[in-house]
């Protein structure tokens, strides 16, 4: 199991150009982009409240989703896969949750999910982060 909760990058671009190209290296992994989520933008409609440019993201690869589920059903819970977006200081961070530490949790011991799909998963969303590094 991975030692660490998720894979990161800093791109010295702005929001939505990050995004974009984090969603085109996501798409030529397979992944596509389910769900967006402008926690800033949120917090400052409901609570008032200023934050800096954050977003969540909801990524899928459908094959992968599709041989998890038939695995264990319970993987339903943890999908999609989380990315989030955020400003910092350099520029903008994108964090990509790494699918080992969910897949390969006690709750799934019992099943071939964390040695079938959790390892395809990492190496996938590991090639994405390689992607924007370069």
């Amino acid at each position: 199991m991975s030692d660490i909760l998720a894979f990161e990058v800093v791109l010295p671009v702005g929001m939505e150009e990050a995004i974009e190209r984090l969603t085109a290296v996501l798409k030529v992994e397979g992944f596509g982009v389910l769900s967006r989520i402008d926690a800033h933008k949120i917090f400052k409609e409901k609570l008032g409240e200023d934050f800096r440019p954050f977003v969540m993201l909801g990524v899928c690869n459908p094959h992968l989703a599709f041989q998890s589920l038939n695995i264990n059903p319970s993987v339903g819970l943890f999908l999609p896969c989380p990315v989030t977006v955020e400003e910092v200081s350099d520029g903008i961070l994108i964090s990509i949750g790494d699918p080992e530490v969910v897949l390969n949790h006690k709750v799934f011991q019992d099943s071939d999910i964390g040695c079938e799909v959790a390892p395809e998963a990492r190496i996938r969303l590991m090639r994405v982060v390689d992607s924007l590094r370069a």
